[in-house]
């Protein structure tokens, strides 16, 4: 175009036809605002626009949607006489469907009292670019009844309506329509029923046809690869695509988009790269398109790192590559990089979006984030976006997960439209802060005004399920509607049944499952590990490696609460040589569960040793350790390790301090057990009844009853019931019986029923020899009916 340009300059006076050849030139190579450039010289050169110069500017208004620029040129064609065109009517048609509404594309179109095919073809586009096809059918029989012969354009337009209806028969009626007008031969038009077939879920027709075409191309394959992609069958995807080259069709930006689909699904990191580095080597990486489409597949595979790498290499980005990045960030619970993204989208002066806005929202869970979350409302406001749907659907999430539900349910309540999705936000954001009320009346309401409930609405409701009358009706409910076999919800059912204690149920409904997706054998596993039938766990995993799957992190870590319940040596060598050989040891809450385990199967110095071998350590890791000392009497280790992570620079946590404090407590350490105790207050943690108890029990067990009481007094709200009953059973070994009666005292108006409380104390009057008191006590037992809870010991034997 450079040369070309030249040369019409260094023409004198050019004409018009050099003049169209530039225009036309710059249109068919893309360059839309050239052309328009050299249009206005044209005209200011004082040339009239002849029919050529407005068949190739008015589809640059088309693209550039410059409509009123394109209502001139309509209006210049009528003035000239030139309307009555046969190839400029399809331009115009095609220009104005660009519009809201087709009305204008639809007058010009009656208007004509001739129309030849490239006008039928245009109208039926029209209808089809703005996803109308039942219009779009109608128009093919008028064509047919006008006695206009359909070619290959027309075929193409009208089977691709089909994909939008979602008939099959529909797509078979037009298939039928090819074969009878001799166009089953025509390549374009076999890829469009190809694609049909594969899109409405019929691979196996689509396999026919693409196996008989006589001729393949590129366009050919790429449809094939897609549609198997379409239809989840990655690895046919992966084996077409290499079929393709086989043949000798280099790929191009359609087929790599495709391919890097189906590594994302396969999470196949390898291939993928393959996929990226042969994008490099053709050239094509620079294409928007496929850059987008690595982003996708990147952050698929979870891994950021080559995300942002690739991200920031790109030459060009759109909201579609910023929106990709930003949700994998949230996605991924890394809020500062998504905030950070957030904030450089808006440095680079582009605007937030729709998309941008509803991936952005889900960051805000917490009531501190409340904020943050209405100033993205105040903006979607502003730019005349809070009228969307779903939109709407992700703000009642936030406000709702916020702590903020009046206003989620104000905005729930003004909406003009709601679909499902809006009355599951509103549920799930009414279960999120357990208003198990509010959740069923939502339910009813829902039902009342003609909603139907989706897998969603019931994953809502099951957990809040008070008895198993409500659980087995919601599972008839979704046997009703089709969904029960969907996994998320069967994962459920599971763990409501188990609930119940329902262990058979349970078992029946995962041995009628497919049995194809890890997590209902999660819950399975879960379940037995919850019975305490760590046997059938065990011979479950077994069973699900036999067939193939492959186990996730939640599968091991179930495996190694088996473990611990049998307190088997080979099946502890078994599981580590597992856990190390698939690289599971590289997880840190699995390491972090081995170390634990270890500690409480007697194994001390294994679980320090797996402790130091950790190359990251986090709170849970030295918690770990710091209890696994505690339960073996090892305060002084607990407290020396106590003191290391702090010195590495790790905050200990609430539950790092409660580990600390048992610690001290179990080896009578009083006085450091005090320093830890103040040492959480000062570093402003606020103890909670666990953190309370540990202090009173340290307290209680040497001897300073009176210290511990004070504490228990000084408290803002009621002791728990764990926590007098320590301090009882404190009072009983020092012989307290004065700050035994009150202690008593506070239990007994608590719980009533509490039978081991009164026989702590009847044992307390028998030991100071006051008989009458002990004997009152033990009439008020059996006045009461209240039965002693029988004690029982557990013995466990190891392998050797």
């Amino acid at each position: 175009m450079g040369t070309a340009r030249v040369l019409i300059d260094r023409i004198p006076q050019p004409d018009l036809v050099s003049w169209n050849a530039l225009v036309s030139g710059y249109s068919f190579n893309g360059c839309d605002h050239e052309a328009l450039a050299v249009f206005k010289h044209m005209v200011l050169s004082g040339l009239k626009p002849n029919l050529s110069t407005l068949a190739s500017v008015i589809p640059i208004c088309t693209r550039l949607g410059c409509l009123d620029i394109g209502r001139c040129f309509h209006g210049f064609a009528i003035k000239s006489g030139y309307l009555v065109n046969d190839f400029l009517v399809p331009a115009l048609i095609s220009m104005y469907a660009s519009d809201v509404h087709l009305s204008a594309a639809k007058t010009l179109f009656d208007l004509l009292q001739e129309k030849d095919v490239a006008v039928w073809n245009s109208m039926i586009a029209a209808y089809m670019q703005k996803q109308l096809p039942f219009e779009a059918f109608n128009i093919f029989q008028e064509m047919h009844y006008a006695g206009v012969q359909s070619d290959s354009v027309t075929f193409v337009s009208i089977i691709s309506s089909c994909e939008f209806v979602g008939s099959i028969s529909f797509g078979e009626s037009f298939h039928a329509c090819v074969i009878k007008h001799g166009s089953e031969n025509h390549i374009s038009v076999l890829a469009a029923l190809v694609s049909m077939y594969a899109k409405l879920g019929d691979i196996s027709k689509a396999e026919f046809l693409f196996e008989r075409m006589p001729n393949r191309n590129l366009l050919s394959w790429n449809v094939m690869v897609s549609g198997y992609v379409h239809n989840g069958l990655w690895d046919a995807s992966l084996a077409a695509f290499c079929e393709m080259q086989l043949c000798g069709f280099i790929p191009d930006v359609v087929s790599i988009t495709s391919v890097l689909s189906a590594c994302s699904k396969l999470e196949a990191i390898l291939l993928g790269k393959s996929a990226h580095a042969f994008s490099i080597r053709m050239g094509i990486n620079s294409s928007l398109i496929v850059s987008n489409a690595l982003l996708t597949f990147y952050s698929d595979c979870n891994d950021l790192a080559s995300s942002f790498n690739l991200f920031f290499k790109m030459d060009n980005r759109d909201s579609v590559s910023w929106n990709t990045l930003i949700s994998r960030c949230v996605h991924s619970v890394e809020v500062d990089k998504a905030v950070e993204l957030l904030h450089l989208l808006q440095k680079e002066g582009l605007a937030l979006d729709l998309v941008t806005l509803i991936s952005i929202l889900p960051m805000y869970r917490d009531s501190e984030n409340l904020g943050q979350g209405m100033t993205l409302h105040g903006y979607a406001i502003k730019n005349g976006f809070s009228s969307d749907i779903s939109l709407a659907n992700a703000l009642i999430t936030m406000y709702c997960k916020c702590g903020d539900l009046d206003t989620g349910r104000l905005l729930f309540e003004v909406m003009p439209r709601r679909s499902v999705v809006s009355w599951n936000a509103l549920i799930g954001g009414y279960r999120v802060n357990n208003l198990q009320n509010e959740v069923l009346t939502s339910f009813k309401r829902m039902i009342n005004e003609g909603w139907r409930p989706n897998s969603v609405t019931l994953l809502n409701l099951l957990p809040l399920c008070c008895g198993q009358l409500q659980g087995k009706s919601i599972h008839a409910f979704a046997i009703r509607a089709g969904i029960s076999q969907e996994t998320p919800l069967l994962t459920s059912l599971v763990f409501m049944y188990a609930r119940f204690a329902k262990v058979n149920t349970c078992h029946f409904l995962f041995e009628m499952s497919k049995k194809t997706d890890i997590s209902l054998w999660n819950a399975i596993l879960s379940v037995h590990i919850q019975t305490k039938n760590a046997e059938k766990a065990v011979a479950l995993f077994c069973d699900l490696l036999r067939m193939g799957l492959q186990p996730d992190n939640v599968t091991v870590l179930s495996l190694i609460s088996a473990y611990a319940q049998l307190n088997s040596l080979k099946l502890a060598d078994s599981v580590m040589a597992y856990v190390v050989r698939k690289g599971f040891d590289k997880d840190m809450a699995i390491s972090n569960a081995l170390i634990d385990v270890n500690a409480r199967c007697g194994n001390i110095s294994a679980a320090r040793k797996m402790f130091e071998s950790l190359l990251e350590k986090d709170a849970v890791s030295w918690s770990v350790m710091i209890n696994a000392y505690g339960m073996h009497g090892e305060g002084k280790a607990a407290l020396e390790l106590f003191w290391q992570m702090q010195f590495s620079g790790m905050r200990p946590d609430k539950i790092t301090y409660s580990s600390i404090l048992s610690a001290c407590s179990h080896a009578g350490l009083v006085e450091q057990g005090w320093i830890v105790f103040n040492s959480m207050i000062e570093q402003g943690i606020s103890p909670e009844m666990e953190h309370y108890a540990c202090i009173v029990d340290l307290l209680g067990r040497t001897g300073h009853l009176r210290e511990a009481f004070a504490i228990v007094k000084k408290l803002k709200c009621k002791p728990s019931i764990s926590l007098l009953e320590s301090l009882l059973g404190a009072c009983k070994i020092h012989d307290d019986v004065e700050l035994g009666e009150k202690i008593s005292g506070m239990i007994f108006e608590m719980d009533p029923e509490n039978s081991g409380s009164y026989v702590m104390l009847s044992s307390m009057y028998a030991s100071a020899g006051r008989w009458r008191d002990a004997n009152r006590v033990r009439s008020s037992i059996e006045e009461r009916r209240l039965r002693k809870v029988p004690g029982y010991s557990s013995v466990f034997f190891s392998e050797h």
